[in-house]
């Protein structure tokens, strides 16, 4: 199966597959309010900002199993990251990344990206980086920093 053919669940409960970021370079990013890595909202933003013309989108997933840090509602979380990271990549609903409610983009990410990193998600800010073709480039712990993925966005652009 295609990444583009992953059916998502928007922040409106719409769904839809991804086939709108075909010829895109994305970064998945699966999120949370109240961690640590919190404040890597506005590296994220300043990426966006700075590549979304050349093709960059950024895919945020907020997800809440990791420490209960996303216990807010789909637009509570998006009113938050609004206001204080004036975010204006796409979030989607909130998904599990781990487990038998896995949702579908999780799965394929752990599935197609070849052993980077192992195949669970260990904690919230885990990045994917996917090429224009939708092949997963790069696998990205949450301790790097968004800015430090910066030369392998510019490679893929």
């Amino acid at each position: 199966m295609s990444l583009y053919k992953v059916v998502v669940e928007n922040m409106d409960g719409t769904k839809n597959n991804l086939e709108e970021y075909k010829n895109k370079v994305l970064l998945v990013v699966n999120t949370a309010t109240g961690c640590g890595f919190t404040p890597q909202y506005v590296g994220l933003q300043n990426l966006y900002e700075k590549y979304k013309d050349k093709g960059l989108e950024i895919l945020d997933f907020p997800c809440n199993q990791f420490a209960n840090q996303a216990k807010e509602s789909n637009n509570e979380i998006h009113d938050f990251c609004v206001g204080r990271f004036g975010i204006k990549f796409k979030q989607f609903a909130k998904v599990d990344v781990n487990g038998k409610d896995s949702s579908e983009i999780y799965k394929y990410l752990k599935k197609n990206s070849k052993g980077l990193l192992g195949k669970s998600i260990k904690w919230n800010f885990t990045k994917f980086l996917i090429d224009r073709d939708g092949n997963i480039v790069k696998r990205f712990s949450p301790m790097v920093e968004p800015e430090d993925i910066e030369k392998d966005i510019i490679k893929l652009l």
